[in-house]
């Protein structure tokens, strides 16, 4: 399966972003899919994953302003990014496997940039 990442950009604090992960080709082994960020210097950090059935799990940092939801239809997982923070800023990746931490494919980071 590959992976397209799209939706980062550059907004104030307390704004909304809502990236787009668009998946294609083979996706038999896909059940899980996830975001993760990474900021310079440091390991790449999850935020949220939603399985093939819909249940969801989020960051405890990002909970109550992030939602991950997916639209089977289209192939495509959206993490919905509100009341954004400066600490929210990072190249967010998202990744798809059987289950969380197995993943198969990883898509391009697209950046996401808070500024206060």
């Amino acid at each position: 399966v590959q992976l397209q990442a799209s939706g980062g950009g550059l907004v104030q604090a307390g704004g909304s972003l809502r990236l787009s992960c668009s998946a294609s080709g083979s996706s038999s082994d896909i059940n899980t899919i996830a975001w993760y960020r990474q900021t310079p210097g440091s390991l790449r950090d999850f935020v949220a994953s939603i399985t093939s059935s819909g249940h969801t799990n989020l960051k405890d940092s990002v909970k109550g302003r992030f939602t991950i939801s997916r639209d089977n239809a289209k192939n495509t997982v959206y993490l919905q990014m509100n009341s954004l923070k400066p600490e929210d800023t990072a190249v967010y990746s998202c990744a798809a496997g059987p289950w969380l931490g197995n993943f198969l494919s990883w898509g391009q980071g697209t950046l996401v940039t808070v500024s206060s």
